[in-house]
């Protein structure tokens, strides 16, 4: 019963730590009670099984950590209407799984060479895990550490050199600190010992944010210029009207929306993820003859020097089987398709500029693994809404360029922004500003659509790049350099925001050397590993 208390604490505090109802202070020792659950159960039980107790506490722990956190997903709809129980089912289920691995693999590792080294396992394990979190097909990073205090940006300024990921090592050294403590005073209870841990614990705390509270309060970086910004937000129902109205009345809206809010000179207008078309998907190899981007060009011609940048379905055809891209699917004989989650940026009398989403979705807009998964599950997707089909991606980045001032906008499109090394490389090419374009509203009002604007301010801070971010129905929102929410829009208005958008063109450390410590922790790792094999091996010579 001492365990098991011990693992719904963890959760307790892990869940009670998130943003945006939580109190991020609880994480830094979140961690410890699972920590003392492995350490009584592998010290001190009399369990003969004591690996899969381990494992069966843990994945009790994180499987509460997830559902606390991220059973918002229970908001997305199938097509009938009904909430979808396995878009929240697949998702709690096998990240928490994928924890326990992580969790399981210090509990060997420990047994095998001691405690402090464990410690130092465990740190490198969890970073690596959230490395490669970000970067597989199966990508769901929405729980690492390091996004915990989202929403207190005046204490992490510091991500602008070591990022999020840096944010997860600061808050696993110190739970891995907290527990050595505990240890070495219930094995000597030494008062000297126990008050020089406490002080190292406590400066590793507060130090960090005091940096940071410095840098926050002398963030001084001019500008190189300025842009007026329009953010529209159409409130367009997701699961029904965006599929049942018609694609030239949704646009009608839209542009109604931006003249009705268009007081003084505009230099953006924004519009969300997949504004347009609703229904169906544009060509790209007609982007110049469509008549939904024509009417939008139609609209800047009678608002000299704006541009319009909006999210749409697009899909490009491939009639040599030799051309086709992984994600193409063929719809009639000789003739295969592509579609894209896709941003474009409308100029009038200039060719349409487009940037194809990067990062999709897991089951929603990308079906993982398909080679491998296809022929056990045949074409099941997790019904999240959107496309049932894998999409195409840009393998690059790219920086909208605007021909009427130094403007130079990043087409982030939706699940990107939670990507902090990715976001990076639209700074490397150029980008000036970030523009999240994005549609929120599947999951309904619940903590989904706060949580991933909250990551957005992460994203400001670690570029030192302003963001306008245009929601479908909220939260639309102008972030600045600090992480701070200047102006926001509430959920389910149908509104437009606007905001003066400072441009800035200095590049971070973090935005040069990427997830540093995370790459550090992936060297540290193998070095862990290799040490372990040659004890073993010599060990083994011993006997032998």
């Amino acid at each position: 019963m001492k365990y098991v208390l011990l693992t719904l604490i963890s959760a307790m505090l892990l869940s009670v730590s998130w943003p945006t109802y939580g109190v991020p202070f609880f994480i830094f020792f979140a961690l410890v009670p699972l920590l003392m659950m492995e350490h009584g159960v592998s010290k001190f039980s009399d369990y003969k099984r004591k690996s899969w107790v381990v494992f069966g506490l843990s994945y009790l722990c994180f499987v509460i950590w997830n559902i606390v956190t991220t059973g918002w997903l229970y908001g997305s709809k199938n097509p009938d209407g009904s909430h979808s129980l396995m878009a929240v089912v697949f998702p709690v289920l096998v990240n928490s799984l994928l924890y326990s691995l992580v969790f399981q693999c210090y509990h060997w590792y420990k047994n095998a060479q001691g405690t402090y080294w464990g410690l130092g396992f465990l740190i490198a394990i969890w970073m690596s895990f959230e490395k490669f979190h970000l970067g597989w097909e199966l990508t769901w990073p929405w729980l690492n550490l390091g996004n915990v205090f989202a929403d207190y940006p005046k204490l992490i300024q510091w991500y602008d050199t070591l990022g999020a990921t840096g944010g997860s090592f600061w808050i696993l050294l110190i739970n891995v600190l907290i527990f050595y403590t505990v240890r070495t005073w219930e094995a000597g209870r030494k008062r000297k010992d126990l008050i020089k841990n406490s002080a190292i614990v406590g400066a590793l705390i507060v130090l960090p944010m005091i940096i940071s509270v410095i840098k926050y309060n002398n963030f001084d970086e001019k500008p190189t210029g300025q842009v007026s910004v329009l953010m529209l937000q159409p409130d367009l129902d997701p699961y029904a009207e965006k599929y049942s109205k018609d694609s030239l009345t949704i646009e009608q809206d839209l542009l109604a929306l931006a003249e009705k809010n268009s007081t003084g000179k505009i230099d953006y207008y924004i519009a969300p993820e997949t504004a347009l078309p609703g229904r169906g998907s544009i060509s790209e190899t007609a982007f110049e003859k469509s008549l939904l981007l024509n009417n939008i060009k139609g609209f800047l011609s009678n608002h000299p020097g704006s541009v319009f940048a909006t999210g749409i379905s697009s899909h490009r055809f491939f009639y040599n089987p030799a051309d086709l891209p992984k994600e193409a699917y063929q719809i009639n004989s000789g003739v295969w398709v592509s579609s894209y989650n896709t941003a474009i940026q409308l100029v009038p009398n200039q060719k349409v500029q487009a940037y194809h989403k990067g990062k999709l979705v897991p089951g929603v807009e990308i079906f993982p693994y398909m080679n491998v998964l296809k022929p056990l599950l045949g074409d099941a997707m997790l019904n999240l809404g959107g496309t049932v089909a894998s999409l195409g991606t840009d393998k690059e980045r790219v920086a909208f360029s605007n021909p009427y001032n130094k403007g130079k906008l990043a087409p982030i499109i939706c699940y990107e922004s939670i990507y902090g090394e990715f976001v990076t490389d639209y700074v490397k090419k150029g980008s000036n500003f970030l523009a999240i374009m994005t549609n929120d509203s599947w999951w309904g009002v619940t903590e989904g659509h706060k949580q991933l604007l909250s990551y957005a301010k992460l994203r400001a801070i670690e570029t030192r790049r302003e963001i306008a971010r245009a929601a479908n129905s909220g939260i639309s929102a102008h972030i600045n350099a600090k992480g701070e929410v200047t102006a926001d829009t509430f959920y389910g208005d149908k509104t437009a925001l606007f905001a003066k958008v400072n441009l800035y063109d200095k590049m971070t450390f973090y935005t040069r050397a990427g997830d540093l410590l995370s790459r550090f922790s992936i060297f540290a790792l193998g070095f862990l590993l290799f040490y372990y094999l040659i004890e073993w091996f010599k060990k083994k010579t011993k006997k032998a």
